[in-house]
């Protein structure tokens, strides 16, 4: 009994930071989705330019993500967490000189910065967190820990909504009537808005970053014989080529979702709707996310996952549809409901991936995180869409995403090994 207290002592520190860490990084992420057309106006952007945000972001998760595995590898799993609490602090920081300069580059350094520290963080948190206490317990604490990442990301828009956008719009026929020096001085109150929410977002990944570093965190070492093999031998499984496929478009539809919500809200032109209140959208997307992720546990027990896949793709699909074909509040109720049913693809599509790899699963995984890059690619696509012709023309990019994944679901997950 002692001992089952000394270990549970033990290990409860690390989790409540590691689970601290999951609910900052998930927040912040999802602020973009209010900060774009934030952005937008601050800087004067296209829908295009406005959505290289999210390019910004995930490009920093593609380009890192092996890299930081690499150096936790070296260095071990605190040192991982030190590390990119600080680089992601350190872009949080660069949010100050990016809003008084207003340049809009500046911004997606940032950004970029913010999300590579993100990036270190993830890949050591989640590998982390299954070795802090029993291997029973593993999938337990991932649970709860992802739960805890899902409330960050539900709460975010709102919060973000509040302090980045007004309660009244001000629209673009009296921005264009201003004279320069009063455009100027607009635009840079626009801008400044950002600084106040990334400062303190900048010294809470500080302070967590000191905590780490006084803490004393069991020093954990993955176990021998578990190399890597060559990253060319996981082109003769097709089933896990398919799958990072499968992720590039989950995540590319997602993330595009999210980032057109107000956008797509505020081109109704609904005089009720204003840009803080249509955020709330978005963080009902997220709260569907949270709830089908909850259910997922049991649903997953009962039914083939490559079935629910189809299903979810399916249903995921016809509402986007019913999005495109109707307009006001019922089509940006359809958008949120995707969030329930792309909510538990994620797991799906990683197993199914993964699937007799046997010694090359680390590799595999690997592989398979490259395609979160689908959110660097995604949401600027439909913004080049938008500009030219149309917004709602726009959503037909995720309709592709759930043909796709359809596709995995029926076909592509299927283990194929060539010789």
């Amino acid at each position: 009994m002692q001992s089952k207290k000394e270990s549970y002592s033990q290990f409860l520190v690390p989790l409540i930071i590691v689970m601290a860490l999951m609910f900052f990084w998930n927040l912040s992420r999802n602020i973009n989705d209010v900060l774009i057309p934030h952005l937008k106006r601050a800087c004067q952007l296209t829908d295009f330019q406005s959505s290289l945000v999210q390019s910004a972001f995930f490009g920093a998760y593609f380009v890192v993500a092996l890299p930081a595995g690499w150096y936790i590898q070296k260095k071990g799993y605190r040192m991982g967490m030190i590390t990119g609490l600080l680089i992601a602090a350190i872009g949080a920081f660069l949010f100050y000189p990016a809003a008084e300069t207003r340049v809009y580059s500046f911004f997606l350094l940032a950004l970029f910065v913010m999300a590579a520290g993100f990036a270190v963080l993830e890949v050591t948190a989640s590998p982390y967190i299954t070795k802090l206490g029993s291997p029973e317990g593993a999938s337990s604490r991932l649970s709860m820990a992802s739960a805890i990442g899902s409330v960050g990301a539900t709460i975010a828009p709102s919060l973000a909504a509040v302090l980045l956008l007004h309660e009244v719009d001000v629209p673009q026929s009296a921005i264009d009537a201003f004279t320069p020096s009063e455009l100027e001085t607009f635009l840079s109150g626009e801008a400044n808005l950002v600084k106040p929410p990334y400062i303190v977002l900048g010294a809470i990944l500080v302070l967590i970053a000191l905590v780490v570093v006084f803490t004393k965190l069991p020093t954990i070492k993955d176990e021998a014989g578990g190399d890597k093999k060559p990253l060319i031998d996981i082109l003769k499984f097709k089933h896990t080529l398919y799958g990072v496929g499968a992720e590039f478009f989950y995540v590319g539809a997602e993330v595009g979702i999210v980032s057109f919500i107000i956008r797509y809200a505020k081109w109704f032109n609904l005089p009720e709707l204003t840009e803080q209140k249509s955020a709330q959208y978005i963080t009902a997307f997220m709260g569907l996310v949270l709830i089908g992720r909850l259910l997922g546990v049991y649903i997953l027990k009962r039914f083939k996952p490559q079935n629910v896949l189809a299903f979810c793709s399916i249903s995921a699909f016809i509402m986007v549809l019913l999005a495109i074909v109707t307009n006001g509040y019922f089509s940006l109720t359809c958008l949120s409901i995707v969030g329930f049913f792309t909510s538990i693809i994620y797991p799906i599509i990683f197993s199914l991936s993964m699937k007799d790899l046997k010694e090359y699963t680390k590799t595999g995984s690997s592989v398979f995180l490259l395609g979160i890059v689908g959110g660097a690619i995604v949401p600027p696509l439909m913004g080049y869409i938008s500009d030219t012709v149309g917004i709602k023309y726009s959503f037909i990019i995720p309709l592709i995403c759930y043909v796709y994944l359809l596709f995995f679901a029926l076909k592509g997950h299927v283990v194929k090994i060539k010789a």
